[in-house]
């Protein structure tokens, strides 16, 4: 296993997609941490800062995320990739302290209107 932590200020918006939800057994129950905290997964989407490709990610934390629901911009707090080998498949799992929606004062959390010449069109900025 080979855990690196992940630059944030490098990534473009983040958004999420997946509101935060309890990470289970394949029984059902809650995963735990080593000290026993419940384990959460929320569903984040990543748009790189140059380009149009956006990346889909699934951050387990430990305690659930307060007040992040779908489509709000956040910040991660010390994100971490794992990636895992086991009997031939592999894979990357994402680690963070904390998933925090970004406040409205913060400037960005509510999405900016789209003109009405722009229907369909992106409005976001890209070239």
């Amino acid at each position: 296993m080979d855990n690196k932590p992940i630059d944030v200020a490098r990534l473009g918006a983040i958004r999420c997609v997946i509101a935060p939800e309890p990470r289970t057994t394949l029984e059902g129950d809650q995963r735990r941490d080593r000290e026993g905290n419940p384990l959460w997964i929320t569903g984040l989407s990543i748009r790189q800062v140059t380009g149009r490709r956006t990346d889909v990610v699934h951050v387990v934390t430990s305690g659930q995320p307060q007040g992040v629901t779908e489509g709000s911009e956040i910040q991660v707090t010390n994100l971490w990739a794992n990636e895992w080998a086991v009997d031939g498949r592999t894979g990357t799992t994402y680690r963070a302290d904390a998933i925090i929606p970004v406040s409205a004062s913060g400037g960005g959390a509510a999405p900016a209107a789209t003109p009405a010449g722009l229907r369909g069109k992106s409005a976001g900025g890209d070239s």
